[in-house]
């Protein structure tokens, strides 16, 4: 005869909260507000539930009853691999994670690809607020945010009417680095920058898309570049402007490779980014170029890598800049808060910078 088989079925925080003699709001503080029980009462509740098997309360249907999901969502419009590889993006990742970690919050990135709409990525993130990073104005994941009720905070770009806002003066800074080149007497120049829109362009950017592009952090850069060299009569047309759609280094060699082909006049190579400005590098010296004697490179961000080269860029605190986008996502509501926080950045003057090179002195490209 077959021994019937008892199957024990599991504990829930009613059976739990019988078997204690306490009330099931007892047990459930136990797990979510430990510090309105004595050490001894939780230490009891939570060794008994493991002894029943009692897994702890339902996340999904403590969400569903606080209404709320205890993360913060990261809108990232690029591949998750990005988040983990480009320094400036892992510093800023850094500091969110900080600042959500102080608050007891979870942290969701909410990677997608820039070349492919997905806003349903958005529509089911569970978040109870996002932090958007750096995406193009017309993005139509910035849309899904903010058509979703919860609050936002923009990390550099674009800039929205009504939402919180974290990033530097970008054009200043540019402008600081410009007029380094100014007085050293750098008058042709070349820039090679990120992309512009979310069309890709791996190729030279005319004026008319500089001054249209989606990107705001790279039409201010770009901007500010201009007005800064048309004081000293450098007509900006006139000036090679390199756009790729990838940033990596590879990208930032073929693009200074292409604008050296087509003007070997050029004393500087100014980069919109510090990941660029290692790519121009790695070019000048395949084609035998000194830096700073033949060429200057400069970039922007102000990373480890370029620091330990002696990279002439634009530091920005990228951790802080996490830091404080957390916090004002996190923030309890404050009618009086301030609605946008412009961090400070330095001009670092490394040993790739210098005064041109004279028209009498050897060109050592190929």
């Amino acid at each position: 005869m077959a021994r019937s088989m008892h199957v024990r079925r599991p504990a829930t925080l009613a059976s739990l909260a019988a078997e204690l003699g306490v009330s099931r709001t007892t047990v459930s503080n136990a797990y979510n507000r430990p510090d309105q029980l004595s050490p001894e009462l939780r230490r009891r509740v939570l060794e008994t539930a493991r002894r029943l098997g009692y897994p702890g309360p339902d996340p999904v249907a403590r969400s569903l009853r606080t209404r709320k999901a205890g993360a913060v969502g990261l809108l990232l419009t690029e591949n998750l691999s990005y988040a983990f590889r480009d320094p400036a993006a892992l510093g800023f990742l850094e500091g969110l994670a900080l600042a959500c970690e102080g608050a007891g919050q979870g942290l969701h990135l909410v990677p997608v690809n820039p070349e492919r709409e997905d806003v349903a990525a958005v529509h089911r993130a569970g978040v109870d607020g996002f932090v958007v990073y750096s995406v193009p104005d017309d993005d139509p994941h910035l849309a899904a945010v903010l058509s979703r009720p919860v609050p936002t905070v923009v990390a550099d770009q674009p800039t929205v009417d009504g939402v919180d806002r974290v990033g530097i003066d970008d054009r200043g800074a540019i402008m600081e680095l410009a007029q380094q080149l100014i007085t050293l007497g750098h008058r042709k120049v070349g820039v090679i920058c990120m992309r512009l829109a979310r069309d890709r362009n791996d190729g030279f950017a005319p004026v008319e898309r500089q001054k249209t592009a989606h990107f705001h952090v790279q039409r201010t850069r770009l901007a500010g570049l201009s007005e800064a060299f048309a004081k000293v009569g450098v007509d900006w047309s006139r000036v090679p402007v390199v756009e790729r759609f990838d940033h990596s280094t590879a990208s930032g060699a073929s693009a200074a490779a292409q604008l050296l082909d087509a003007d070997r006049d050029v004393t500087a190579l100014i980069c919109t980014s510090d990941i660029l400005a290692l790519g121009a590098l790695t070019e000048a010296k395949r084609r035998g170029l000194r830096v700073p004697q033949d060429l200057t490179v400069t970039g922007f961000d102000g990373i480890a890598e370029g620091e330990r080269l002696g990279l002439t860029t634009v530091r920005q605190p990228v951790l802080e800049k996490g830091k404080a986008a957390g916090k004002l996502l996190l923030a309890s509501p404050d009618p009086t808060r301030p609605r946008e926080i412009t961090l400070p950045t330095e001009l670092i003057l490394g040993t790739t910078s210098a005064a041109p090179r004279t028209a009498e002195e050897r060109w050592f490209g190929p």
